[in-house]
C-alpha cells in the first residue's frame, strides 16, 4: 500500500481529464469475507478492496479459526468456510476503526458458542453500537460492555440466543440491521427468525446490498417494505464459487466530482449504473449541479462546461458519498443544504462538525444543525491546511477544493495526515495525481 509523508501539498490545477481504476467495494468486500467465512464450500472472492478495513476483518477470521490464501500478486483471496460457527471458541480481536467488521461479528459470535472479547482504536470505542447489542441481549444474548455503555469494547458470551423475532432501531447506523441480517441463518436452524426495524431506517442501499449478497450465498430473505424482514428456516449459506467485488462507489464520487468542478471527462471505471451498491445514485446529484453524466458496460464518466448549480437535497441515502458534494458546493452559485445526515455524527469523526469547520478555513459561510449541513461558498476559495480527523473521507474530499471551478479558481490545500486514506484506499492520492492533465494556475 502507498506510504505519505505527514502532510501533502496539493497545488491549484486548471482541469482535469482521464481515467481511474476504481479500488473494490470496502462495504462489498467485508461482508463477503464473513459471508464466505460462514459459508459451505470454498469461495475465490476476486478484485477484494486492499485496505486498512479488510485487514481488520481477514485478520480476526483468521484467528477464528477460517483458513485464507491471498493469490500472490493479485487481490483475489481464496475462503475457506467453516460452514456454520466459527471453530475457535475463546478469542481477542482487534478491530481498529472498522464498523463493517466489528458490527456484523458482533451478531454472528452471539449466536454461536464461545467466549470473545472485541476491541477497537479510541474512536472505535466512541462509535456506537448499543442498539445493535441491545437487540441482540433483548432475546438472549450475553454480551457486556467493557467500557462505557453502548460503546465497545465488547465481551459476548454467545450461543445462548433462542430467539425467532428481533427487534432494531434503524435511524442510527444500517449496519445494525445488516449485523442481524448477516447473522441470522445462524439462528433460523429450526424456526423463522424475523427482524423489525423500528423507526426510520437510513441508508437503505446499503441494505439492499446485504439482502443482494445474502441471496448470492444462497440464502433469501422475505422482504416487507423497510420494516420487517422473514428468513426462513434451514437456509444456510452455501459458496458461489466465484464472487467479484465491484469498484467501490464512494471511491468513485471523488473523481466524478472532479470531473464536474474542473471540466474532465473524468471516467471511473469498475461500477456502472446497474452496480449493487446505492452510493451509485451520487451522479443524479452532480446531474444537478450541472454535470454530465455517461454510463458504458463498466464505467462512469463526469464533466462539465459551465458554472455549477447550487443544490438542496435529501441525502439520506448516500450518506458517505454526499460527503463529496458538501467540497463540491463551494463551487456553486449559491448556497446548498445537505439534508438528512445525522448519521455523519457517529461516523469516524464526528463529520458534521468536521466538514463545517474545515470549509470555513477555505472561506466558506457554513451553518449547521443536528442532521444538516448549509455550504455558502466564498468569492474565492482561500488556501488552507486541512485537517483530517484520522477520517479518510475528509482527505480524499478535500483535495478537490484545489481544482479550478468555473466561477472561482481553487487554492492551494495541505492534507494533513493523508496517510488516513489507507482505511478504504491507499492509493487515492498517487490516482488523483493522475488525472490532473493541465498546468498548475
Amino acid at each position: 500500500m502507498a506510504k505519505y509523508p505527514h502532510f501533502i501539498d496539493l497545488k491549484p490545477v486548471i482541469h482535469v481529464e482521464g481515467k481511474v481504476r476504481l479500488p473494490g467495494s470496502k462495504s462489498i468486500s467485508n461482508r463477503s469475507l464473513l459471508l464466505a467465512a460462514l459459508a459451505k464450500g470454498t469461495t475465490r472472492i476476486m478484485d477484494l478492496l486492499e485496505s486498512d478495513d479488510t485487514l481488520v476483518m481477514l485478520e480476526a477470521l483468521k484467528v477464528l479459526g477460517v483458513k485464507w490464501t491471498q493469490i500472490e500478486g493479485t487481490q483475489n483471496y481464496v475462503i475457506e468456510g467453516v460452514n456454520g460457527p466459527f471453530p475457535v471458541k475463546q478469542a481477542e480481536l482487534f478491530m481498529g476503526n472498522a464498523g463493517t467488521a466489528i458490527r456484523p461479528l458482533t451478531a454472528a459470535l452471539a449466536a454461536m458458542d464461545g467466549d470473545y472479547t472485541l476491541r477497537g482504536v479510541s474512536r472505535m470505542h466512541e462509535r456506537p453500537i448499543g442498539d445493535l447489542v441491545d437487540a441482540l441481549n433483548a432475546d438472549g444474548a450475553n454480551i457486556e460492555y467493557l467500557g462505557e455503555k453502548g460503546y465497545p469494547p465488547l465481551r459476548i458470551r454467545g450461543g445462548n440466543i433462542r430467539a425467532d423475532q428481533l427487534k432494531v432501531r434503524g435511524n442510527v447506523s444500517s449496519q445494525f440491521l445488516t449485523a442481524l441480517l448477516m447473522a441470522s441463518p445462524l439462528l433460523a436452524l429450526k424456526q423463522n427468525v424475523v427482524i423489525e426495524v423500528a423507526g426510520e431506517l437510513i441508508s437503505q442501499p446499503y441494505i439492499e446490498i446485504t439482502l443482494n449478497l445474502m441471496e448470492r450465498f444462497g440464502v433469501k430473505v422475505e422482504r416487507d417494505g423497510w420494516q420487517k424482514f422473514t428468513i426462513p428456516a434451514g437456509q444456510f449459506y452455501v459458496s458461489p464459487d466465484t464472487l467479484h467485488v465491484e469498484g467501490d462507489a464512494s471511491s468513485a464520487s471523488y473523481f466524478l466530482a472532479a470531473g464536474t468542478i474542473a471540466g474532465g471527462p473524468v471516467r471511473v471505471e469498475g461500477v456502472s449504473a446497474d452496480s449493487i451498491q446505492g452510493d451509485v445514485r451520487f451522479v443524479d446529484a452532480l446531474r444537478q449541479m450541472g454535470a454530465v453524466i455517461t454510463f458504458g458496460d463498466n464505467w462512469i464518466e463526469a464533466r462539465s462546461d459551465g458554472a455549477l448549480k447550487a443544490i438542496d437535497a435529501d441525502f439520506n441515502h448516500i450518506p458517505d458519498a454526499a460527503m463529496t458534494i458538501a467540497v463540491v458546493a463551494l463551487f456553486a452559485d449559491g448556497s446548498s443544504t445537505l439534508r438528512n445526515i445525522g448519521s455523519w455524527r457517529v461516523k469516524e469523526t464526528d463529520r458534521i462538525a468536521a466538514m463545517a469547520t474545515e470549509l470555513r478555513k477555505l472561506g466558506a459561510i457554513v451553518d449547521e444543525g443536528e442532521d444538516w449541513l448549509r455550504i455558502t461558498p466564498p468569492e474565492k476559495i482561500r488556501a488552507a491546511a486541512i485537517d483530517t480527523y484520522d477520517d479518510h473521507r475528509m482527505a480524499m474530499c478535500f483535495s478537490l477544493a484545489s481544482l479550478d471551478g468555473a466561477l472561482r479558481c481553487g487554492a492551494e490545500v495541505r492534507i494533513n495526515d493523508p496517510q488516513c486514506v489507507a482505511k478504504t484506499f491507499p492509493e487515492y492520492f498517487d490516482e488523483f495525481n493522475k488525472i490532473l492533465r493541465a498546468g498548475m494556475l
